[in-house]
């Protein structure tokens, strides 16, 4: 076996204070115009309401930080995974009219049965906590020679590309103003210097604005119609339980909880500290599941790590947690303003797609950077099939005609995301393979991460 160190994120900024409170304000807001696009777009698809969205979204991420001794820079907004369980518990209503004719499909949320959906989230929620204590119980290295980097690099690298389509879709609403944002990051990042550099996220956002202003492509409607001040609370949307409901959506769980693992190493990847062993996987597996039971407690909904933040992180190479703490509370903030929240929402759908395709990509490239500096032998046939494996299952499962592997048992139905049916064959495949001659090694110095292969 040969030892190989990884040192990455030599030239980050670990304590964000050197550069001053103004610039840390505007650091957390950029990560919560990074978060917001996604995690409002869930409670529009679910009918979930948009200002309790954003304060469990605040308040998860605060807990995640808790939990996690403060120590890792993540952000816990809307969870896609759990789309198909609220579609399948609680499906979208039909508008029709006086005469009980169609006027539109599925528009109208299920008030009625959306709760219902949330007491399942919560139960998948726990379900974290059962792995974390596998971890503590059994300790990190062992669970972790089931997620070895040629595991967890394909399916980072799935993450990415499974989100880029929407991106793209949203870009072509407008190709201009999405090319303007993508053009500025860029320009930013690359010739940009001191806080133009570490700021190209939010300089991508008002500059492609400014121009949809200039030809007429913001939409104030919104912002017209929205309250001032509201509470984000509303009792009648309070979880509620059924045993067909949390048979639905429970399973989902042991997908998103390999999407965490995924992303906690996206996140120890980019910054260069190994989160897996300090705080340690079981401490973010608890922040994560109770995050998640809180939100849907609150008819919230599941919240998960956010690639997204984990994109602007490798743009701005500023690690520091405090700065996500940051974003937490101008979330926080938001959900009291309607308005304002309504305001953010203006923003074109075009802008929107340009900024995520850059961090999508970024979530990506963070994928093959894990497998290439962890030296995976692309010569071995084992490695060859797993990643094969991954990447074939996460997109074409996702770009099938269903968008998922449905099960049915009886009549109980689950539908797994092309990423959970990836996730699960890659680990089998790993468990059962032979040459599964991985060690996981941890290290104390903040930017390394070791394995011994």
């Amino acid at each position: 076996m040969s030892k190989q160190k990884i040192a990455i994120g030599e030239d980050g900024i670990y304590d964000a204070r050197k550069l001053g409170v103004p610039k840390m304000l505007l650091l957390g807001l950029q990560h919560a115009f990074a978060m917001f696009g996604a995690t409002v777009l869930v409670p529009i698809l679910t009918g979930l309401s948009i200002s309790t969205t954003l304060l469990m979204a605040g308040l998860g991420t605060l807990l995640f930080h808790i939990i996690t001794k403060g120590k890792v820079p993540a952000f816990l907004g809307s969870s896609f995974a759990f789309l198909g369980g609220y579609a399948a518990v609680a499906p979208l209503l039909d508008k029709v009219d006086a005469q009980g004719n169609v006027i539109e499909k599925a528009v109208i949320s299920n008030t009625e049965m959306l709760p219902y959906a949330c007491g399942g989230v919560f139960v998948a929620g726990l379900v974290y906590l059962v792995l974390a204590a596998l971890i503590k119980l059994f300790g990190v290295k062992k669970v972790m020679r089931f997620f070895p980097p040629v595991v967890t690099g394909p399916i980072i690298i799935s993450i990415g590309l499974i989100l880029a389509p929407s991106a793209i879709n949203n870009c072509s609403t407008n190709w201009l103003l999405a090319l303007i944002a993508i053009g500025v990051i860029i320009v930013c990042n690359i010739f940009g210097k001191g806080m133009v550099k570490i700021v190209p996220i939010m300089l991508g956002i008002i500059v492609s604005y400014i121009v949809a202003l200039c030809i007429n492509a913001v939409d104030f409607d919104p912002v017209k119609t929205a309250d001032v001040i509201g509470v984000p609370l509303s009792t009648s949307a309070f979880m509620k339980f059924k045993a067909d409901a949390i048979i639905s959506i429970v399973p989902i769980a042991l997908a998103t909880m390999m999407e965490h693992i995924g992303d906690i190493s996206a996140i120890s990847a980019t910054t260069g500290k190994n989160y897996l062993q300090n705080p340690g996987l079981h401490r973010t597996l608890v922040g994560d599941g109770l995050a998640t039971s809180v939100s849907a407690a609150f008819g919230g909904p599941a919240n998960t790590t956010y690639g997204e933040n984990t994109g602007v992180l490798a743009l701005t190479k500023v690690y520091d947690p405090k700065v996500m703490q940051i974003a937490a509370v101008f979330a926080i903030i938001l959900s009291f303003f309607p308005k304002f929240s309504a305001l953010i929402n203006t923003l074109p759908k075009a802008i929107i797609g340009g900024v995520s395709l850059i961090l999508y990509g970024m979530i990506s490239s963070v994928g093959i950077r894990n497998v290439v500096e962890n030296h995976i032998d692309f010569t071995k046939s084992r490695n060859l099939i797993i990643a094969a494996v991954i990447l074939g299952c996460a997109l074409g499962f996702n770009g099938s005609a269903d968008g998922a592997l449905i099960l049915t048992f009886g009549q109980t139905s689950i539908s797994l995301s092309g990423l959970a049916v990836a996730a699960i064959a890659g680990i089998l495949l790993n468990a059962i393979l032979p040459g599964n001659d991985y060690v996981f090694e941890t290290t104390e110095k903040h930017d390394e991460l070791t394995f011994k292969v």
